[in-house]
């Protein structure tokens, strides 16, 4: 994309605004944007002049290091959850906080002849497994695993497989324990199986067996110079959507 393909998709007051000195943006973004994001960092820094930096965790992790001092300018969670804490310890600036995105939550395997499964109450998991483990992130902190957790104990599975979980600190490692052999089935968000080409989705939960996956972006207080809101706004560009949809992501109306 062109420097003026990228400006066009920018609201025109964001793009007049553009410093014509150079800065850096600081980004916390959930471990599951990484694929997105960098090629749309990447755009912009192309196009504006300016760094973009983005650490990629998850997101309980820098919601924790942002309350603590850490100096970041934009952050993207992965869950309403952590942004809200972010929220009430007075660490979101005031009327930024937009929901960006969605995603699906999958049952992913590394097995190309992996059989299809059905989700339900019905699913014998455990046999699926067959001794070996379910790779997730972790479950009672991380979006991802939360998600996971959430859904199993809907469909009433959750006490029949938890020995059987191998948790992992964000969605990405989680993926990595599949992808690797290490485990031979994960769950972990539609987008993350996408981005890795080692991995073949195999189930869908229904969107009622858990919260629905919402991903919440806020600009932070500590935000000073004008290119961080130009890059928070482009997020919500047409250029930033379209790779987010390319992605896997669902996208507000």
């Amino acid at each position: 994309m062109t420097r003026r393909s990228l400006l066009l998709a920018l609201p025109l007051g964001v793009a007049l605004a553009l410093p014509a000195a150079a800065a850096e943006v600081v980004v916390f973004a959930a471990a599951s944007m990484k694929t997105a994001l960098d090629p749309i960092a990447a755009e912009f820094q192309a196009a504006t002049g300016n760094t973009v930096t983005v650490s990629y965790a998850g997101s309980n992790t820098l919601a924790k290091q942002i309350i603590e001092g850490a100096p970041a300018d934009i952050f993207i969670s992965a869950s309403t959850q952590w942004m809200d804490a972010v929220e009430t310890a007075g660490e979101v600036a005031d009327g930024t906080r937009a929901d960006l995105l969605g995603n699906t939550l999958v049952l992913v395997a590394q097995d190309p002849a992996a059989a299809k499964v059905e989700l339900s109450d019905a699913t014998d998991l455990p046999a699926l497994l067959n001794g070996g483990k379910l790779a997730m992130a972790l479950v009672d902190s991380v979006p991802a695993g939360q998600y996971g957790k959430e859904a199993l104990t809907s469909l009433k599975l959750w006490d029949k497989v938890e020995g059987s979980v191998a948790q992992a600190d964000n969605v990405r490692a989680a993926l990595a324990l599949v992808s690797t052999g290490e485990a031979p089935y994960g769950i972990v968000y539609a987008t993350d199986a996408a981005a890795d080409p080692a991995v073949h989705v195999v189930g869908t939960f229904p969107a009622g067996t858990h919260t629905p996956i919402t991903y919440p972006a806020a600009l932070l207080k500590t935000a000073a110079d004008p290119a961080d809101r130009a890059f928070y706004e482009a997020l919500s560009g047409e250029a930033a959507r379209k790779v987010f949809a390319a992605q896997g992501f669902t996208l507000p109306n």
